[in-house]
């Protein structure tokens, strides 16, 4: 038979056979006080050749050998218990059908399946243990020693998990529930409270910590980071519930702590039905498809599978590495790469009338503050203001549905020029909005982990270098997300808009720069005494504090926790019509006569005196 063609399985079957033989005679023996008559010993011989074939087809039939006995676990233990009392109601049953003329005690047909089920469940479990060096009760030598923060479900896990571990050996746990503290977890004790790292970790002489705390907040995790700091313990920790859930990723998993894991946030509830409805088998485009928020967009966007998906960018290695990416993750997505400019209204209207998207995403835009400033203030104007015109004029003319904005926290009260452009952008969309057609959202946010041209980057560079570390001020703030979850949130708020309105999202509480340089030089492995922090002063356009709504707007809830709609200002078509003769200039204006252009404009903009 097929399953018998591999030489343990027929191992396996036949110890099971043995079994059923040897527990029939132990049933017995155990019905008569281990002392048989001659007559039921005759019996009980001619009563097997109906018990182990009956036994060995259920077996068979209830797959008990397609497992592997070094996995045994408690759905193996199930499966057996079914196919033992499953044998059980069937032997008589047949034995009565054939008129067999043996008559079995009745007491024999319930120690019998008691018997089998803990001499086939309790061999699987053995051989585990075996294979898992713990017969004997004696621990593993080998693997580097770890000690496990936290005592919950994720920690659980990791410790099983790393039972089979060659790399690792986990001593102890610690976790601040004193219900838990000298309780065991797979056999290893919850030792203390987080604060006696440093003490267990010197006696030990234990140089590694897995944070195994997913669930937690980020400043519990953070306290943890530094008291792996303080220890000179390396800091490790395992994937997220989000990842572990989703399948992404396994519990030992292990890897180094990220700055994202200490920014921690809430996972984002997405409505995902309605993202289907608004973007499975649609054709969707993204300006700016190779940029940091623009190729986590597309990303996102291939998860509903979209019909085509059209990546517009101006940089050609840009548009390259994208191209690269999605050919590799998602072959199954038709794109069109397309190189070009926001500002080229004739290249734009090519690609609309080519592809009929149903969406656009607008995330092209120059963003670096301290460039754009100075010597690029008309530049930035044009590409971020002119530009967002010429993509939203095409698809209203093209009768795109909707039009997403990607706009900034900076456009609040702003006080650089590209704040202010990318205020007057939001301006222009609202002034473009009818009460039929293309309906424009437009959605604000702060800074993004990781983004291009963010600190985080250099920060990590000036770490590897050893350091100094260059913060403008000590008292300089931002509010920050992960990529992923900004675009998450941008296109729940394109789903959601109706046209005109300016979503806000969520950023949670600002984080002061200098903290954040503090924590990736611990993340690094780094004392915060090693590496000096150097604080430069403001740079030209930067203010200490990033707003998200101005000083004379609020805002209204909707029914996602984190999106909200700023109730701001808006201006006619006359207005736009003066804008556009204004950016259509010929000349190329110095950064001077853009300011004052813009402080007309732009009302509440600010210039800084940095």
């Amino acid at each position: 038979m097929t399953p018998f063609r591999n030489p343990r399985t027929l191992l396996a079957a036949s110890h099971d056979i043995v079994a059923v033989l040897a527990t029939w005679y132990a049933a017995y023996l155990l019905r008569f006080n281990l002392d048989i008559p001659r007559f039921y010993v005759s019996q009980m011989v001619d009563s097997l050749i109906i018990v182990a074939p009956i036994q060995t087809v259920i077996f068979l039939s209830f797959g008990l050998y397609r497992g592997i006995w070094k996995y045994a676990s408690l759905p193996d233990l199930k499966k057996i218990a079914f196919a033992v009392g499953t044998g059980t109601a069937a032997i008589p049953t047949l034995m009565y059908m054939v008129h067999h003329p043996v008559g079995v005690p009745r007491s024999v047909f319930i120690l019998y399946p008691i018997l089998l089920l803990l001499v086939m469940g309790g061999s699987r479990l053995l051989y585990r243990a075996w294979k898992e060096k713990h017969l004997h009760g004696f621990a593993r030598l080998d693997g580097k020693p770890v000690l496990v923060l936290g005592a919950g479900d994720a920690a659980a896990s990791l410790v099983k998990s790393l039972e089979r571990s060659t790399e690792w050996r986990v001593i102890g746990l610690l976790d601040d529930d004193s219900r838990k503290q000298a309780r065991m977890i797979h056999g290893i004790k919850v030792i203390g409270p987080l604060s006696d790292l440093g003490a267990v970790s010197k006696k030990t002489e234990v140089e590694n910590a897995i944070i195994a705390m997913p669930s937690a907040s980020h400043s519990e995790r953070r306290r943890a980071l530094e008291l792996c700091s303080a220890a000179g313990v390396k800091a490790l920790t395992v994937p997220s519930f989000d990842d572990l859930i989703g399948g992404k990723l396994t519990i030992s998993q292990i890897r180094r702590v990220e700055l994202d894991d200490l920014l921690g946030r809430d996972p984002i509830q997405l409505d995902s039905a309605g993202l289907q409805d608004f973007l499975t088998g649609k054709t969707v485009m993204v300006t700016g498809a190779g940029g940091s928020i623009g190729s986590e967009l597309c990303r996102q966007i291939a998860r509903f599978e979209p019909g085509k998906l059209i990546l517009f960018e101006l940089s050609e290695f840009s548009l390259y590495g994208i191209e690269q990416e999605f050919s590799n993750r998602f072959p199954e997505i038709p794109i069109v790469c397309a190189v070009g400019d926001v500002k080229n209204a004739a290249r734009i209207r090519q690609i609309l009338e080519l592809h009929r998207p149903d969406v656009v995403f607008h995330a092209a835009a120059y963003k670096h503050v301290p460039l754009m400033e100075d010597e690029n203030a008309w530049e930035a104007v044009r590409n971020n203001v002119l530009g967002t015109y010429t993509v939203a004029r095409a698809a209203q003319a093209g009768g795109v549905g909707k039009f997403v904005l990607i706009s900034t926290d900076k456009a609040v009260n702003p006080t650089n020029v590209m704040g202010a452009s990318k205020r007057l952008a939001e301006l222009v969309c609202q002034s473009l909005q009818a009460s039929e057609g293309t309906r424009f959202v437009m959605v604000r946010f702060g800074n993004v982990l990781g983004s291009t041209g963010s600190v985080i980057p250099k920060f990590k560079a000036q770490i590897e270098k050893g350091g100094p570390v260059t913060v403008t001020h000590p008292e300089i703030t931002r509010y920050f997300m992960s990529i992923p979850e900004a675009a998450q949130l941008v296109l729940q708020a394109g789903l959601m808009g109706q046209g005109g309105e300016i979503f806000v999202l969520d950023m949670g509480e600002p984080v002061r720069i200098a903290d954040l340089a503090r924590d990736l030089i611990r993340l690094s492995g780094f004392n915060d005494g090693d590496i000096d922090i150097v604080y430069t002063g403001l740079r030209p356009g930067e203010k200490l504090f990033e707003e998200l709504l101005a000083d004379d707007e609020q805002t209204l809830p909707t029914p996602h926790p984190k999106l909200r709609i700023a109730r701001a200002r808006r201006e006619d078509e006359a207005w736009l019509s003066k804008l556009l003769e204004w950016l259509s200039a010929s000349e190329i204006m110095g950064d001077g006569e853009v300011r004052r252009e813009l402080i007309r404009r732009v009302p509440e903009y600010a210039p800084s005196k940095h």
